[in-house]
């Protein structure tokens, strides 16, 4: 009976699969961001870093990443895209921080400040606390195939279309 039960033990845990994991020497889940990851424009006056960023438990035939930071609550109607970085190889398993504008490996498009890199927490003052989605997506391509000047709304239906998984990290921020 013990060693039926043990077996009935083994067998059932070598079938649980561990999903992908995001974490961060820089930001924690549901913490509030300092301001070396808040934009400098737009009425902000931060460092404007990127995140440190590590991943891990990769999906069998990853060949890609992709990172997005999304703002959800963002008075637009429909969120702020602080950062969309496609085409990441698969061999990358973190970012250092402040690497979006510095030797970043992966092909970044514009966000929603109309650059093409990281752009940091903004929101309006007054406009209480903003949560920042950053999201790794694992994806099964080298390249992600989106039309030219593709809106990052497609690139995330894309993402959404096609990623074997993702892990997401929100931190938050309240400008004052």
């Amino acid at each position: 009976m013990k060693r039926t039960l043990i077996a009935s033990v083994l067998l059932a845990t070598s079938f649980v699969s561990s999903a992908m994991t995001l974490t961060s020497q820089d930001i924690q889940e549901g913490s509030r961001m300092t301001d070396s990851f808040v934009f400098n424009g737009f009425g902000c006056s931060g460092d404007n870093l990127s995140p440190q960023l590590s991943w891990k438990d990769v999906p069998a035939g990853t060949k890609s990443f992709a990172i997005t930071a999304y703002d959800p609550d963002a008075p637009t109607g429909s969120g702020w895209w602080h950062w969309v970085a496609i085409d990441i190889p698969a061999s990358v398993n973190a970012i250092e921080r402040g690497q979006a504008t510095q030797g970043f490996n992966g092909v970044q498009m514009k966000n929603d400040y109309g650059i093409a890199s990281f752009g940091g927490a903004c929101p309006p003052k007054g406009d209480g606390m903003h949560r920042y989605q950053f999201t790794v997506w694992a994806m099964p391509t080298e390249k992600l195939a989106i039309p030219q000047g593709a809106s990052n709304a497609i690139i995330g239906y894309m993402l959404n279309a096609n990623a074997l998984d993702k892990a997401t990290l929100t931190a938050t921020y309240v400008n004052e």
